[in-house]
């Protein structure tokens, strides 16, 4: 048990029979009445993000998650396989708990956040950014803008689409953003 007091960006909580983490927090002492916290809270379940007041001093449960360091094996029609980096040990985890799959290519690195005491898995956090291989896109034509941010469609090696400059080739590998989608630099080299 902790305290409103004690709370911290990242810590995360039981609230209302779900595992939530703190995004934002505020204490507000107003000039008149008592003290309260207003906070944005992200469930670790379904991803949803809450606004909710606790009064001051407001005892919550705080809930022990891990991150774990997992390597990405296969995806078969039982899941997605993982294996522990440190023991070895796979894990099996389902689709709609991952987030942008066809963003994973085998061998890749990632965190699983697990509940501490359940040994569950909550959630998958892939790397901000992955380097991916383009393997189709339409040449770009010299002198073929109308704005500077000119996009057109590119498949990556894993079988994803996202929107590229014109001057991406086939061939080029480039760093994707994974938290959405987006294309964020060519890779040289």
């Amino acid at each position: 048990m902790t305290t409103t007091a004690d709370f911290r960006n990242g810590l995360c909580i039981e609230f209302n029979n779900d595992l939530y983490t703190i995004v934002q927090f505020q204490h507000v002492k107003p000039g008149k009445g008592p003290a309260f916290v207003r906070t944005k809270l992200k469930s670790l379940t379904t991803g949803k993000v809450i606004d909710n007041t606790f009064s001051a001093g407001h005892k919550v449960t705080v809930a022990r998650i891990e991150r774990r360091p997992y390597q990405y094996l296969y995806s078969d029609d039982m899941g997605y396989h993982f294996m522990h980096l440190e023991t070895f040990e796979q894990i099996s985890i389902p689709e709609d708990m991952i987030p942008s799959p066809d963003l994973f290519k085998e061998g890749q690195e990632m965190e699983i956040v697990f509940h501490a005491e359940t040994e569950t898995p909550l959630s998958v956090d892939l790397p901000p950014f992955v380097e991916l291989e383009v393997t189709y896109t339409e040449p770009g034509i010299r002198g073929d803008t109308s704005s500077t941010t000119a996009l057109k469609p590119a498949t990556l090696e894993t079988g994803a689409e996202i929107n590229v400059p014109l001057f991406i080739n086939t061939g080029d590998k480039i760093k994707v953003d994974t938290r959405n989608r987006s294309y964020s630099e060519r890779v040289k080299g």
